[in-house]
């Protein structure tokens, strides 16, 4: 079956509504598509964000908390200074004591570095006396709520105090000049939130920069989820393609991801189906063929009988022989249908040595033949009795067909490790070679001795599903002797494979 072009489905008679029917298939692919990738990049990229923002939030509030440990620790490490350095009432320059608190605070405030965001201020007696040459972010001294709460002081503490600028952490230190009437406190102070606006600044510029690459992130997805949809679009295209006259389409298959491994497996069931159809169609047109036959014969003896009364004895035999050989056909092919249901074999287990001999005893009233046991194989083996039987009496019936009366037709048994050999051996005219081919199909006959016998053609079929049925095969050989001989192969207790497969397996296995 050639390879079809996507169009040849839109073609014929009535191509405008099939081609109407493509166009809005293409649209319900795309939709579907669009659908899927839009699904596909927002979970991924909601996911992704939930991710960065939870951790650009736990990130943005540990660093804020490690601000607030700096500050305080910075303010504490200046008290501690502070507190030293006017201990030793001394003048670094003078080497001399202090005996002016204005100048003591001052020196304290010199002898420091003031940061960014920080500012120093000395008070004697509740009144501004000098501050840090740096200009803050607020002159705090000009601010008199807050000079009041700084100079109310009489111990070394932190704290905080809201200003214009927002919060400000500060620390104070009460000081004092032995002899001197006078009281000082300095103070050093950051403004907190100015810090942490540096610090929101940050966050959000490297949030910014994490969603804007997401972003980015997310449209180069949506490219690449397109390209991995892409053999499920060909899967989706190839079945809607695909109708019970044209199973060929395939889909091509490259690399060896998950994706392409869909691919191959889709590819092999519509092997699976391309060769069912076939077989299915075959069958149909084999059967009504063969059913065409009997029937002309009926009809045409039928009408004889209104003609020629004379003749209606041999008329009604004729139409009773082919009605029967019809009933025959129909029992045949309801046997192989039923191979395709899970209840098919109804199996036990079975004593090979009787169930030898009484195949032997029901061959025997097939043909007169010359009837022997080859070997009668001991112990039981997992059997469909009834199927098992079937299938040996139609290979002996088959054998009967092709000997004369006094020719010989051997049966027996035999046990090899896990395997059950079952066979019929004849001295007939064997099967011809080009009959080897085809001898388990369907319909397919051979040129029988006896054509009384002559069965419908299904009775090797059969025999071929039974024996499937039941995990094993089925073995044509030529015996040294001549004639043909027909052996089961089966497993003593392996569950059997799918029956219905038999009608699907690959033709019978000859050994010469």
């Amino acid at each position: 079956m050639g390879e079809s072009s996507p169009t040849a489905f839109a073609g014929g008679r009535g191509g405008a509504h099939h081609g109407g029917v493509e166009t809005s298939r293409r649209h319900s692919w795309r939709s579907w598509e669009r659908s899927a990738r839009v699904r596909i990049v927002g979970s991924l990229v909601a996911s992704v964000a939930l991710a960065l923002g939870v951790s650009i939030t736990l990130s943005y509030l540990i660093a804020l908390q490690r601000l607030d440990e700096r500050i305080d620790r910075d303010l504490s490490q200046e008290v501690r200074e502070v507190i030293a350095f006017t201990a030793t009432g001394i003048d670094p320059i003078t080497a001399r004591p202090f005996t002016d608190v204005g100048a003591l605070l001052r020196a304290s405030i010199e002898r420091n570095v003031v940061g960014r965001n920080e500012t120093m201020i000395a008070l004697v007696n509740g009144h501004p006396y000098a501050r840090s040459d740096q200009e803050p972010p607020l002159r705090l001294d000009e601010q008199p709520d807050v000079v009041a709460r700084l100079a109310a002081s009489n111990r070394p503490q932190l704290s905080t105090v809201r200003t214009a600028r927002g919060a400000v952490r500060y620390g104070t230190v009460p000081v004092r000049v032995p002899g001197s009437p006078e009281a000082g406190v300095f103070v050093v102070a950051v403004f907190r939130d100015l810090e942490r606006a540096e610090l929101n600044h940050s966050t959000w510029t490297s949030a910014a920069v994490a969603f804007g690459t997401l972003a980015l992130a997310a449209v180069a997805a949506f490219a690449i989820a397109g390209r991995v949809l892409r053999p499920v679009r060909l899967v989706r295209l190839a079945a809607q393609q695909i109708s019970a006259t044209d199973l060929s389409r395939r889909i091509p298959v490259t690399g060896n991801d998950d994706v392409a491994e869909l691919a191959r497996t889709f590819n092999g069931m519509l092997d699976r189906l391309e060769t069912t159809f076939q077989t299915q169609r075959q069958f149909l047109n084999d059967a009504s063929h063969e059913l065409r036959t009997p029937i002309t014969i009926v009809q045409g003896h039928l009408e004889l009988l209104e003609t020629d009364p004379s003749a209606r004895t041999e008329s009604l035999a004729i139409v009773m022989d082919e009605l029967d050989r019809m009933r025959r056909m129909v029992e045949d092919l309801l046997v192989l249908a039923r191979s395709e249901s899970p209840n098919f074999l109804r199996l036990s287990e079975v004593d090979l040595e009787p169930f030898i001999d009484e195949v032997l005893d029901k061959s025997r009233a097939l043909a007169p033949r010359r009837w022997y046991l080859d070997q009668r194989a001991e112990g039981a083996a997992i059997l469909d009795r009834q199927r098992i039987t079937q299938a040996m009496l139609q290979l002996a019936l088959n054998a009967a067909q092709h000997t004369l009366p006094d020719q010989e037709i051997h049966l027996g048994t035999e046990v090899r490790g896990d395997q059950l050999d079952l066979w019929v051996r004849d001295t007939g005219s064997g099967v011809a070679l080009s009959d080897r081919e085809r001898v388990f199909d369907r319909f397919a006959r051979g040129n029988a001795i006896d054509d009384d016998t002559a069965g419908t053609g299904l009775g090797l079929a059969i025999v071929r599903a039974i024996a499937y049925g039941h995990g094993g095969t089925v073995v044509l050989l030529e015996p040294a002797s001549g004639g043909a001989e027909f052996r089961l192969q089966l497993p003593l207790h392996r569950p059997p494979k799918d029956p219905a497969a038999a009608l699907h397996a690959s033709p019978v296995e000859m050994v010469p």
